[in-house]
């Protein structure tokens, strides 16, 4: 049976979508502590009075967090117990929260993991490709301008790792452009709304995404994880170089559309590659 001394920092994760994956732990952890810092004092406030508890809240967010920090840290001197919130899933990954982590592990204050739901863990079960030739990075949010967010896509895929990068929904289109022109024929997986009332997980080739987000405004929506899966090659089957990435588009995309993404994306004439398309097995 764990411990929950005074003077300490519970770093506690939320759900991300669906409220039953709040655990136990968590919610005996919250109605032990005697006040909650948080990313944001409305969100916080709801999850508490759903969980029907009462706990003075400190706003911590990504304008404040040093400054706020001083606070938290004065209140675990006096001996209290201080959870940290964060909007959804684990502070201080993507979400603020490591300043204030930083803060108190300078000053030599236990901060203790309460663990729970996570959007990268969710994606990388059903990618498939945890495992791939060089492991997997968490990436997060790349750089919002169009420039930088290409060039950090471009250096992030000199390495032959799995990339896990999470994306908001008014700048999706933009980055399957990117991943599309980047790297057209490694395998993606997109995971939208995961644990959420809808949900949606496919996996194709990149260059097939930009048409994928296209053919439903609804696909648009939400909050995303992408997996672009390992530039490890695949072993040698003596078959043509473009069939994997004609399988992939042909999966999600009709024909002439699917036969026009890898084009696109090779540079092969059409002639070429419609004929290749016609003889690959489809599934009904």
């Amino acid at each position: 049976m764990q411990q929950y001394p005074k003077g300490a920092l519970y770093v506690v994760a939320t759900p991300i979508g669906n409220l039953a994956d709040l655990t136990l732990r968590a919610i005996h952890v919250l109605a032990l502590v005697d006040s909650v810092a948080c990313e944001d004092t409305r969100v916080a406030g709801q999850l508490l009075q759903h969980l029907g508890l009462h706990k003075p809240l400190l706003a911590v967010h990504e304008h404040n967090e040093r400054e706020a920090a001083s606070e938290v840290l004065l209140r675990l001197q006096r001996g209290e117990r201080v959870a940290y919130l964060s909007d959804a899933g684990t502070p201080a990954v993507s979400d603020p929260g490591a300043k204030l982590v930083a803060v108190l592990n300078e000053a030599q204050v236990r901060c203790i993991p309460i663990v729970g739901a996570s959007a990268v863990a969710a994606a990388l079960c059903v990618a498939g490709d945890a495992q791939g030739a060089g492991g997997h990075r968490f990436v997060g949010f790349l750089p919002p301008k169009a420039v930088a967010r290409r060039s950090a896509l471009q250096g992030l895929l000199k390495d032959p790792v799995s990339l896990v990068i999470y994306e908001s929904p008014h700048r999706i289109e933009a980055l399957a452009l990117d991943v599309a022109a980047l790297a057209p024929s490694r395998t993606l997986t997109v995971a939208r709304e995961l644990t959420k009332q809808f949900e949606s997980v496919a996996t194709m080739a990149a260059a097939a995404l930009p048409a994928w987000l296209a053919t439903d405004p609804n696909r648009c929506r939400g909050e995303f994880v992408l997996v672009l899966h390992t530039s490890a090659a695949p072993p040698d089957t003596g078959d043509d170089a473009n069939d994997a990435l004609l399988d992939a588009l042909l999966a999600v995309l009709p024909l002439k559309q699917a036969v026009a993404t890898a084009v696109a994306a090779t540079g092969v004439a059409r002639n070429t590659l419609y004929a290749r398309a016609l003889s690959r097995p489809r599934g009904e």
